[in-house]
Parts: C-alpha cells; sequence; structure tokens
C-alpha cells in the first residue's frame, strides 16, 4: 500500500527530528496537518498531532504541547485506543514534570498507570516506573522512588532493554546520591556504566561518569571526580551536546582545586 501524503511528510519530520533540526520538522509535520483536517483521518490526525506536540515538548513550547496532546487523547478516547491513552497521559506528565509541577505530573502519571496495566503496555510501564520514580525523589519520598526504580528496572530486564537498564541504575544512583548514601551510589553507576559500555553506548555510558563525578566530588575525592568529568566533557564535544560549558566550567573549578591542593 503506497504512504499517504500525510504519512510522507510525518516520515520526513521524524527524520529531521531524529538529526536535531526541529524547525524543519515541525514544518513537516505542520503541512502533514493541514492535509489531515482537510481528509478528517481519525488515525492519522493522532499520528500528527502527536508528533507536533513532542517537537513542542523537547524545544521547550510547553503549552503548546499541552494542546496538542490533549487533542490527541480526545481522538483517542473515540478511537477506544487504551495504549494510545495510556502514553499520551504520560506525555502530559512529563511537560508537567519539566515544569516542575510533581503534583500535577504525579496525576497524570498515576492515571497513565492504571490505564498501561489494564493494557499490559510492560515497555509503557517501564519508562513510567521511571518517572514516578523521579517525582518521589524530587518530592524528598526517596525511598518510594527507589520502589519505583526496582520495578522499573524489573520490566526492562524481562524486555532485555539495555539501555533502560542502565537508565534505572543511573537513577537510583542519582536517588541514593540525593541521601548522601555514597557507596550505594557508586555501586549504581558502576553497574549503569558496565551495561551501557557492554551495548557500546557512550551517550549512557557518559550519563554514569557523569553521575560518578558528583560522587567522588562530595567525597572530596577530587583527581577521581577531575578525570571522569574530563571524559563527560570530551563525550560532551564530540556530540555538542547542551551541557558542554557548564560541564567544562565545573571541569576547570575542579582542576583549580586539585592544582591548589598540589596535586596539579
Amino acid at each position: 500500500m503506497q504512504p499517504t501524503h500525510s504519512e510522507q511528510l510525518n516520515r520526513q519530520g521524524n527524520d529531521f527530528f531524529s538529526h536535531g533540526h526541529y524547525t524543519e520538522a515541525y514544518v513537516c509535520y505542520a503541512k502533514a496537518l493541514d492535509y489531515d483536517r482537510i481528509t478528517g483521518d481519525r488515525r492519522a490526525l493522532v499520528a500528527t498531532l502527536g508528533n507536533l506536540g513532542n517537537i513542542c515538548a523537547v524545544s521547550g513550547r510547553r503549552e503548546q504541547a499541552q494542546a496538542y496532546y490533549q487533542e490527541v487523547l480526545e481522538l483517542q478516547k473515540i478511537l477506544g485506543d487504551d495504549r494510545g491513552i495510556g502514553t499520551t497521559l504520560a506525555n502530559l506528565g512529563n511537560l508537567r514534570a519539566d515544569a516542575g509541577e510533581w503534583n500535577r505530573a504525579r496525576a497524570y502519571y498515576l492515571e497513565a498507570l492504571d490505564i498501561m496495566r489494564r493494557s499490559r503496555d510492560e515497555l509503557g510501564l517501564a519508562v513510567l516506573f521511571s518517572d514516578l520514580g523521579l517525582v518521589a525523589r524530587e518530592t524528598g519520598q526517596c525511598e518510594e522512588a527507589l520502589s519505583y526504580y526496582d520495578q522499573s528496572l524489573a520490566l526492562m530486564r524481562r524486555l532485555n532493554d539495555q539501555g533502560g537498564i542502565a537508565d534505572a541504575w543511573r537513577m537510583m544512583a542519582r536517588t541514593h546520591l540525593v541521601q548522601k548514601h555514597y557507596e550505594e551510589a557508586l555501586a549504581c553507576c558502576q553497574t549503569s556504566q558496565a551495561v551501557a559500555e557492554r551495548s557500546g553506548d557512550e551517550l549512557r555510558t557518559g550519563g554514569a561518569r557523569y553521575v560518578m563525578a558528583q560522587c567522588y566530588e562530595e567525597l572530596g575525592r577530587l583527581k577521581e571526580a577531575a578525570e571522569l568529568l574530563a571524559l563527560v566533557v570530551q563525550m560532551d564535544r564530540k556530540y555538542q551536546l547542551p551541557k558542554l560549558d557548564e560541564n567544562t566550567k565545573r571541569l576547570e573549578k575542579l582542576q583549580t582545586r586539585l592544582a591548589g591542593n598540589g596535586h596539579g
């Protein structure tokens, strides 16, 4: 079957999106939306509006993203698409979490949880447990956060999702770090790093090293912290990541402290 004009535009948009060309992706999705509004194809509208919501979410246009996701939700309810409803509710929760509105985020996530359990969406649940863990950690419920991360880890293992496994260990490490449980935090970081390295996943390896560097810095083990942070900065530079400047300044500060301590 030939792809429709809308499908072709969405594919082009997805290709731009995956390469970080958000403006070009948005233009493709907006054209697809005009076409879908004319044809009135609800399923096509759900796909296009979802893509528009995602692009607005990553570009920091939260209220616009919210409007797109809300429209998606209404259409999914008409279509009886439970899996889709669960995903959209989680996306709405992510928007509120990005804004630091933890109670509103939790409300969306818990609604998504009921639906994902009903539709047996294991991958959706694995990610959602991690989202709930973040809300718990940010609101000072560290034990509850660790419990959610455990549930996420169990599902990621069952699905053999190596990236998800590395993420769950890193999130646990961050939670232990908040509690100043440094040994546990370092152990979780090392596991996360090992899983990511085995998969050849440089970005997740860097993520684990970043948390580990923070642990070492708080423990006063500045040399180890600086060595790890240097690797993180190297990766930031390679992929032109948004935290490059921030991490470079942090590394320079660490190196200055080391030189002052006579370790230069």
